[in-house]
């Protein structure tokens, strides 16, 4: 097990969306933020990591959610960089409500990204040592997908320079505007997601095209949409949201 290190926030108004509640896309910067912070206090920051010739970057998500934190509310955001392999760092957050309640729980995987290549690189293990995080062997499989079958709908995105971060593509967060965004606004007010599972498997880098696609499933045991972010026709990134019915 890592080292656990948490902050406090405060949620303004322009963190929600239309019902008071704190968007997804906010949800991921207050996580990968205080990892941010944690990864600055223990002498390791991006900027540190850069002069390696290297970035970090997430390949996959796994979205637990409680209930959606609402405005005015104080929260604890939590995390730990809990184990390690040859490529993967396993990193998880959890945000919690001011009785201590569990609202969010979120697994991650981070790799670290050879800015020359762009390819991945193998973690350092003097990276990873500040956070005391278990060195494994193992690769863990995430949850699969819902394979994407016929679009319900979809939209175009040009990547604007305020989409990018530090790395010089797209930032993670973004991709959850893009999913979300292709949505229609009453089936936004009428469901919360539970559960999203999430894969980025391509950069996606400044001008490019974007087409963002989901298709509708509705079974007995459960509800959700299947989604694809195409770039210069290749798959982006992949989703499956499962949301409250």
């Amino acid at each position: 097990m890592g080292k656990k290190f948490r902050e406090t926030h405060t949620i303004p108004f322009y963190e929600c969306d239309a019902k008071r509640r704190l968007t997804i896309p906010t949800l991921i910067k207050l996580a990968v933020s205080c990892s941010t912070v944690q990864s600055e206090q223990l002498g390791v920051s991006e900027e540190d990591v850069e002069k390696l010739g290297l970035g970090w970057i997430i390949t996959h998500y796994e979205i637990t959610i409680s209930r959606l934190p609402e405005q005015g509310e104080t929260v604890t955001v939590q995390t730990e960089a809990e184990s390690y392999n040859k490529f993967f760092c396993y990193r998880n957050f959890w945000i919690f409500d001011e009785s201590g309640a569990e609202c969010v729980f979120i697994e991650s995987v981070f790799a670290l990204m050879d800015f020359e290549t762009r390819k991945i690189a193998s973690v350092r293990d003097e990276v990873l040592a500040p956070f005391e995080s278990e060195k494994i062997k193992k690769i863990k499989r995430p949850t699969p997908l819902l394979p994407f079958e016929k679009a319900t709908e979809s939209k175009d995105y040009r990547v604007r320079f305020y989409d990018l971060d530090a790395n010089q593509h797209v930032n993670n967060a973004v991709y959850f505007s893009w999913l979300f965004d292709v949505l229609d606004r009453s089936f936004l007010e009428e469901h919360v997601p539970e559960k999203i599972v999430l894969n980025f498997n391509k950069e996606v880098r400044y001008g490019e095209m974007v087409v963002s696609e989901y298709e509708l499933v509705e079974e007995v045991e459960f509800l959700a949409t299947k989604h694809q972010v195409n770039s210069q026709d290749q798959l982006s990134c992949e989703a499956t949201i499962y949301w409250q019915k």
